[in-house]
């Protein structure tokens, strides 16, 4: 059986303070043999960093998300370019907007995020995008800054199946996590039965979004392979066809 690639998880949460490392401990001895964990503020880039010195199969993605875009400066931004160039550093993120809260104001939200996706074009990585309540702004930037030329994934996709083929054009991948299990996903539903398996890597995004049956609970790489079941069931293949793919998948978007 394929193990699995957790595209997206943030272990440095204080969600795990508790068992971290009993927990990131057993993720290879249950298939679990990769992790990327995901940045989102400036301390964040610090403890994420230090998770990805600590244990071989967990890589690291630095980045400011666009609720913690507030604290940015010059001088900062400058300390995250460095930070960014660190060698198990695979992508810049997570970043974009987020437009559900109405702090930060979006013109800083915009800013920063047409920032650091050039960052990514300078370090010469992929980016996570984070993007809620905000499709035509994020799609407008994206276009501007020429992000097809960066590649990365749009994060804990949410958005319809027409916004997809736009994504899809620009060659971005779509990070799927445990929403897919929800029964009111009918709107992700259509859009993940829509794009390719090609272009699918598995994400939990823990511990937020656990799937079905755990949901409401905090979340962790061990809950994946109920997306996958769920992925199959869709698609219409066996979990096998599935896990292969977005094995494989995921290290083309991180180029491992």
């Amino acid at each position: 059986m394929t193990e699995i690639f957790d595209t997206h998880a943030h272990y440095d949460d204080e969600a795990f303070d508790e068992d971290r490392e009993t927990l990131l401990e057993s993720l290879p001895r249950n298939g679990i043999a990769r992790v990327v964990n995901v940045a989102a503020s400036l301390q964040s880039c610090k403890t994420t960093r230090a998770l990805a010195e600590r244990y071989g199969f967990i890589y690291c993605a630095l980045g400011v998300h666009p609720n913690e875009t507030g604290e940015l400066t010059e001088e900062a931004f400058d300390w995250l370019r460095k930070q960014c160039l660190f060698e198990k550093c695979v992508a810049v993120g997570e970043i974009g907007l987020d437009y559900y809260w109405d702090e930060p104001e979006h013109e800083l939200q915009k800013e920063w995020f047409a920032r650091q996706l050039n960052l990514a074009r300078e370090v010469k990585k992929p980016v996570i995008i984070h993007s809620r309540d905000a499709a035509k702004d994020t799609i407008d930037i994206m276009a501007a800054e020429k992000a097809q030329e960066i590649c990365g994934v749009i994060h804990c996709y949410s958005y319809t199946k027409e916004s997809a083929k736009t994504f899809l054009d620009m060659g971005f991948f779509f990070g799927i996590g445990g929403v897919l299990t929800f029964k009111n996903a009918k709107k992700l539903k259509e859009a993940v039965e829509y794009i390719p398996l090609e272009r699918i890597v598995l994400e939990t995004d823990c511990p937020y979004l656990a799937p079905v049956p755990n949901r409401g609970k905090r979340n962790s790489s061990l809950n994946l392979p109920y997306v996958v079941a769920a992925m199959a069931e869709l698609k219409g293949v066996e979990e096998e066809t599935v896990r292969r793919a977005v094995w494989e998948n995921a290290h083309k978007l991180y180029r491992l």
